[in-house]
Parts: structure tokens; sequence; C-alpha cells
């Protein structure tokens, strides 16, 4: 059974830095892995992606230079390191694993089969 599970949600103030995690666990993941997030009343949109065979990342411009995704050695665990946080950021924060046919910089949310439940940013000014 696929799980993948995330921590590291929280509340910080505007400026703040969290880590979130998520570990994949039932699946190997042999393609990338992505963070999505969700903010009230608005679509999911992918936020960073990290393909597991080479490393290279990709960003969306709102934050590019703030947030950092990676992967640990095998591959199974992704973080998404977020620094000066900002109130755009509070969103429900998701993983995903291996939906990215087209590679590259374009990565869409209905291409990823397996998710993670969803955890809590909020930044407050």
């Amino acid at each position: 059974q696929v799980q993948l599970l995330e921590y590291g949600g929280g509340s910080v103030e505007a400026g703040g830095s969290l880590t979130l995690s998520c570990v994949a666990s039932g699946y190997t993941v042999t393609d990338c892995m992505a963070w999505f997030r969700q903010a009230p009343g608005k679509g999911r949109e992918g936020v960073a992606i990290i393909y597991t065979s080479d490393g290279s990342d990709y960003y969306i411009d709102s934050t590019r230079g703030r947030f950092t995704i990676s992967q640990n050695s095998t591959r199974n665990t992704v973080y998404l390191q977020m620094n000066s946080l900002k109130p755009d950021d509070t969103a429900v924060y998701y993983c995903a694993v291996d939906g990215c046919p087209y590679g590259g910089s374009y990565w869409n949310a209905a291409d990823f089969h397996y998710w993670g439940q969803g955890t809590q940013v909020t930044v407050s000014s």
C-alpha cells in the first residue's frame, strides 16, 4: 500500500521558516517528487519539483529563492525548506510522487496519482 506521510507544518510569523518532510512507503519513487499547495478558495498549485535521477529542481516564480526542495539518499523522502515566509504562502501543502511525464519545469497536479494527506502552513503578518 502506497503511503505518503507529511510532517512539519505549523504556524509562523512572516519572515520565519519551516521545513516540510514527506516520506514514501510501500512504493519506490522512480521519477520525481513534488510539493503542491492549496489555499482556501483556490486551486491546487505546484510549488516545487525534484527529479530523482539527477536531483534537478524547479520552482514556481513566487517561491524561487525562498524555498528549497531536496531528497534523501534513498529517494524515499522529499523535503521543502521554506524561508522568508509570507502570508500568501498560507495553504495546505501536499507532496506527490511520479507524475511528471513532461520533465523540466512543467508539472501538473492532474498527472500525479500518489498524494500525501496534506499539512497546514499558516503564516501570520
